[in-house]
């Protein structure tokens, strides 16, 4: 055995601890009692994950595909223990903990504070080169952090006790203080969507677009401190520490459900809560045209909704999985960051996933929910290649796939998910998306004409052939000319859509052209020019008579 590893497995006779994680991609970390600290630097590396456990059984155990691995009993340095890898792609984490008392030989030596950095050993075969060893430390104090989640849910784990939830995928209590409990009523009350609490900063809600003060007073750094730390369990804390952010959803008595951000920033920690709706809306609720429904009638294929940050893309795809949720007997499964409006069980089965507590990523979850017999797939957010890709995939083998993204319109919508892809793939990829692509519903939340709400303005292109054609010969230049002739299927103009809510008084004329993407053709709409007068002519009697 190495004399890393026999270091390491000497954190284990430290007071409290209970298990030692070693996972690629994050510092080797000991838990003791109900916090992990770590115990290097640097992320571990595959390679010197690999070079640490040559040569004893846990070299057997390493999954060479994903899998969670069930705890197996072994005895190391004569210490009877228990192991378990979890594997997802490329990352392997090992969880070792004890299993029982046992005799062992006499204790190695004490460790010093500070770095201790053990002598490089020979690589394994066949490896280029010495193999760069972890730099392993006395973990005196340090900030707790959490370890790397597993490839998979907690669920799929083998029962029993060694088999517990591996860190980061568990359920942590949120504690809300009355001074944040006081600033969310009152944001309720003045029907703010967003709420900002930053040290050294007033606090500011965001209402009609705007961001207004609550308070001119700035929130010190303690205070802030008090309000959004009790937010986060010791887990949570660990990933602000590591990440310097962390994402999540908080359940506030008598003030609802709020997707939260806690960050770092200058001077101190700032939270972020959007404020949500308490039960999933209707499509009515919200204004929007009956074009929007008729995108739930697809069986299968991608359908995206797009619009700039804050503009109501999640409120749209919640009264959108509503629809379904209401209609037909399915399977709809959700993957969030976090789980911000919850469904009820309504005429379909709706399981929802949020990243980080019930799944490592996005796109780990869209390759295990192929398996689970979904008949909607629904993504909180379209982020990276890999997301997309997967989704273009479920799009094409029959199932129907809603997603969001942060564009501005449909056509910068297409021209973003083509550009996550490397030059050689794009031909491809319009294919795909050609084939794929059903509907995208672009919209952004105006004020109304009455200055007491927002109302939104919509733009709709429906996944006809022609539109199909344009993807795959890269000539989205013709789109605009596509959505005028387009109207017999359902598409719909921004402008002609700003021209309806003016018409309705619904929406200012100002408003409308501010955000028009032609101007002259909205205002020639709006004030039509009046007809010419008809020419006079005379009679076979001499009088003036009109043609």
């Amino acid at each position: 055995m190495s004399a890393q590893l026999y270091q390491l497995l000497a954190q284990l006779d430290r007071p409290g601890a209970t298990e030692l994680v070693v996972a690629t991609g994050r510092p080797v970390a000991v838990r003791v009692n109900s916090s992990y600290m770590t115990l290097t630097a640097a992320a571990v590396t595959l390679p010197q994950l690999m070079h640490l456990i040559r040569g004893t059984q846990l070299a057997a155990l390493v999954p060479s595909s994903e899998q969670v691995g069930d705890p197996v009993a072994i005895d190391l340095d004569g210490r009877a223990l228990r192991a378990q890898f979890i594997r997802q792609g490329g990352d392997v984490m090992l969880r070792i903990e004890q299993r029982r008392a046992a005799a062992r030989p006499s204790p190695p030596p004490a460790m010093d504070h500070g770095h201790v950095r053990v002598p490089a050993r020979t690589p394994p075969h066949g490896s280029a080169g010495a193999v760069p060893q972890i730099a392993v430390r006395s973990p005196a104090p340090p900030a707790p952090i959490a370890p790397p989640a597993p490839a998979a849910p907690a669920a799929t784990a083998a029962p029993g006790p060694a088999a517990e939830p591996p860190p980061g995928l568990v359920d942590e209590p949120s504690e809300v203080v009355p001074a944040l409990a006081a600033l969310i009523a009152e944001a309720r009350r003045r029907n703010a969507t967003d709420l900002h609490v930053a040290a050294n900063r007033p606090v500011v809600i965001r209402s009609l677009g705007e961001l207004v003060a609550l308070d001119p007073a700035p929130r010190s750094a303690a205070d802030v401190d008090a309000m959004v730390l009790p937010l986060l369990g010791p887990l949570r804390r660990g990933q602000l520490a590591a990440r310097g952010y962390v994402d999540l959803a908080v359940d506030v008595p008598g003030g609802g459900r709020l997707r939260t951000n806690v960050s770092r920033q200058q001077g101190g920690l700032k939270g972020a809560f959007r404020l949500m709706v308490a039960a999933p809306p209707t499509l009515a609720d919200l204004g929007l045209p009956a074009a929007v429904a008729k995108v739930t009638e697809h069986h299968q294929g991608l359908v995206v909704i797009a619009g700039p940050s804050g503009h109501g893309k999640t409120t749209t795809l919640a009264a959108l999985v509503d629809l379904l949720n209401r209609a037909d007997p399915i399977h709809i499964l959700t993957i969030e960051d976090p789980v911000e409006i919850v469904h009820p069980r309504q005429a379909a089965v709706v399981s929802q996933r949020e990243v980080g507590r019930h799944t490592m990523s996005f796109a780990a979850a869209l390759k295990a929910s192929l398996r689970e017999d979904p008949d909607v797939i629904v993504i909180g957010e379209l982020r990276d290649r890999e997301t997309v890709e997967i989704a273009l995939t479920a799009a094409e083998t029959g199932h129907l796939v809603l997603a969001t993204m942060s564009t501005p319109s449909a056509a910068k919508t297409i021209d973003r998910l083509i550009d996550m892809f490397p030059p050689d793939d794009q031909s491809q990829v319009r294919a795909s998306l050609g084939a794929a692509l059903k509907a995208i519903v672009a919209q952004r939340l105006l004020p109304d004409a009455q200055g007491t709400g927002m109302v939104a303005a919509v733009e709709v292109l429906v996944g006809v052939l022609a539109l199909a054609n344009l993807i795959r010969d890269n000539k989205l230049f013709q789109l605009p000319n596509l959505m005028q002739r387009g109207r017999a299927f359902g598409m719909l103009r921004l402008d002609d859509s700003l021209l309806e809510l003016v018409r309705a008084g619904k929406l200012s004329e100002e408003a409308a052209l501010r955000h028009a993407d032609n101007r002259k053709e909205l205002t020639a709409a709006l004030h039509p020019a009046a007809p010419p007068a008809e020419p006079a002519r005379r009679s076979l009697f001499g009088r003036k008579e009109r043609e």
